[in-house]
C-alpha cells in the first residue's frame, strides 16, 4: 500500500535529514552518506535508526 503522497513529502531521515524515496517495503534515504532504508510495516513507516537497515 503506498504512502499518500502529501505524507512523502514531508518526511525526512531522522538520521541525516535528507529526503525519502518509497520502495514497496521500505522508505530509503536519498542523502549520500546516509542511505538507511526504514521499514514500512502495515503501512506505518517506522522511522527509528535503530530499526533501519544499513546500506550493502
Amino acid at each position: 500500500m503506498p504512502l499518500e503522497a502529501g505524507l512523502l513529502e514531508i518526511l525526512a531521515c531522522p538520521a541525516c535529514h535528507a529526503p525519502l524515496t518509497e520502495t514497496d517495503t521500505e522508505l530509503v534515504c536519498t542523502g549520500k552518506d546516509c542511505g538507511l532504508a526504514y521499514p514500512i510495516r502495515d503501512g506505518i513507516p517506522v522511522l527509528l535508526v535503530d530499526e533501519a537497515r544499513r546500506p550493502a
